[in-house]
């Protein structure tokens, strides 16, 4: 197995709520850990042997394009849209073997552009770093509705795609010859496994940004607000219990975050010469010093 801040992060939750529920690892459950990161395989790759080794699966990120068997049951920990994505056919009535919980990550686009107004009184420009070639149109949903939520604001977006990590770089660059006063990143999983490489070229080219999950500013970015990492993961195990004691995954409803976190590093912000208002710390659930 190959460790990632993300997975690190969301395996200790799901383990966490294995143990609430009684189960202990070795003795109740075994655990077969996949991790695709920068590696050659593909998620698809991944799926595709843990249906050999006919192990109940509980990914990490659900998306990959080739499934398991539809007779093995599949927890999601977080996906982007479980909808969008084709993964189930409604949150109420998924049907089928997949079932758990999705991020809902377009609808936090006007709080996160909220954030940054909060953070630049007179913001008006904003790049939008996201991702090309997502699976199910969640990224292109996602820009609507942060476009939505920059109407509403009277903010300008600028497009930042980017198709593959090397492009990275260079997009903030174009931010920066746009003049943008901050950006906002979305949810992807190739950024997530890039956390540190996205934070380091932010502050390189000072670009404030602001994050979907609390593993960029703790690789060193500004700001993130979104969804827990962990505590999406720990409700997983609550699906696996069912399931194990006999229920469809089909009859499950898919569940969406009940447990945002607002995150701030002081000394990316110091980096970055900016003074983050106090009314943003006192609502902060954590503060990195």
């Amino acid at each position: 197995m190959r460790s990632g801040p993300a997975d690190n992060v969301a395996l200790h939750g799901f383990r966490r709520g294995l143990r609430e529920l009684g189960y202990l690892e070795g003795r109740d459950v075994v655990l077969e850990i996949r991790y695709a990161g920068a590696g050659t395989k593909t998620l698809s790759d991944l799926a595709a042997e843990l249906a050999v080794s006919r192990s109940t699966s509980s990914s990490p990120r659900a998306g990959s394009r080739r499934a398991p068997p539809r007779t093995i049951p599949i927890v999601m920990a977080a996906s982007g849209d479980a909808v969008a994505q084709g993964l189930v056919a409604s949150l109420a009535r998924p049907g089928g073997n997949v079932t758990g919980l999705t991020m809902i990550s377009p609808e936090l686009s006007q709080k996160r552009l909220e954030i940054l107004r909060e953070l630049f009184p007179s913001l008006s420009r904003v790049g939008v770093l996201w991702c090309g070639g997502g699976i199910g149109g969640v990224g292109d949903k996602e820009w609507a509705e942060t476009r939505a939520a920059a109407d509403a604001l009277k903010v300008q977006l600028t497009s930042l795609r980017s198709w593959y990590v090397p492009d990275l770089e260079s997009a903030f660059a174009s931010a920066v010859r746009q003049r943008v006063q901050a950006a906002v990143v979305f949810d992807c999983i190739r950024f997530h496994t890039n956390a540190a490489l996205i934070a380091e070229f932010s502050l390189k080219n000072r670009v404030p940004a602001i994050y979907p999950f609390a593993i960029y500013p703790g690789a060193g970015g500004l700001m993130s607000y979104g969804a827990s990492l962990e505590d999406m993961p720990r409700r997983t195990a609550i699906y696996v219990d069912k399931i194990l004691k006999g229920a469809k995954p089909g009859d499950l409803p898919v569940e969406q975050p009940t447990k945002f976190e607002l995150v701030i590093n002081l000394k990316a912000a110091r980096a970055l010469g900016l003074t983050v208002p106090q009314s943003l710390l006192r609502r902060a659930d954590q503060v990195i010093e």
